[in-house]
């Protein structure tokens, strides 16, 4: 295929075009943030689950802790009713009576009290725990939306440079020579590349030439395209190329 020098020099216009194409398109479908993003999103719901646990636990010995509470209060006002008949009675028997259910009172009370102080100790663990996992969880959750809005002004810019560059590819493509540009968005849809020759070495794939082969470059006239005889791509010949 024939195409002039300058002509061959506009495809690597093409070819740094497509590769910032390619690199703004990865970045907008997946911004570097992403993956991070999807761990924090798991590791929120795993925390979100444990923190509902452990505020369960919590409000249930909050529960426990108010009916203890109350149980005290209840005995605490029928021992103060009982020393106030206690106090008034005259007769022995009832005294008697009295002073014996005052003793298991105060004995009944004495047990809730011990209770009550067992469980304001779990609580106090218990919201230690909760406050702890609240913590953990705000933690990841502002990371995940301080990522979150990295990855969307990433994908915004790279929107914007997609726009630029789809432009500037057309600008370019359209001064490059049809059949040119087609041989080589064909051998790119391979995986085979294009790009400048130098020091007896293809850029595309990065192998040295052979004597022979760079003898039979060197007869080759600067507006014949030459092709890798490796990879099969597209060797763009320079100034610099010392042929």
């Amino acid at each position: 295929m024939k195409a002039s020098p300058a002509d061959q020099l506009l495809l690597l216009d093409v070819v740094d075009i497509d590769r910032r194409i390619a690199q703004a398109e990865s970045a907008r479908k997946n911004p570097p943030q992403a993956a991070r993003v999807q761990e924090l999103i798991a590791r929120r719901t795993t925390l979100g689950r444990e923190l509902a646990e452990k505020a369960g636990a919590r409000d249930d010995l909050r529960a426990e802790l108010k009916r203890i509470e109350g149980d005290v209060a209840v005995v605490s006002a029928r021992r103060a009713r009982d020393v106030e008949r206690l106090a008034a009675t005259s007769s022995p028997k009832d005294a008697q009576g009295l002073e014996h259910e005052i003793a298991s009172l105060e004995k009944r009370r004495s047990d809730l009290e011990d209770a009550e102080l067992e469980v304001m100790e779990k609580l106090e663990a218990a919201e230690a725990a909760a406050a702890e996992q609240q913590a953990l969880l705000d933690e990841v959750t502002s990371e995940g939306q301080r990522l979150s809005t990295e990855a969307k002004g990433i994908v915004a810019q790279a929107t914007a440079d997609l726009a630029t560059l789809t432009r500037d590819r057309a600008a370019v493509a359209g001064r490059t020579p049809a059949d040119l540009l087609a041989l080589y968005e064909r051998l790119a849809s391979r995986g085979t590349g294009t790009a400048v020759f130098t020091r007896g070495m293809c850029g595309a794939c990065n192998m040295t030439l052979s004597p022979s082969d760079l003898a039979v470059l060197r007869s080759t006239p600067d507006d014949e395209v030459a092709l890798c005889p490796e990879c099969g791509g597209i060797m763009v010949r320079t100034a610099e190329s010392g042929l």
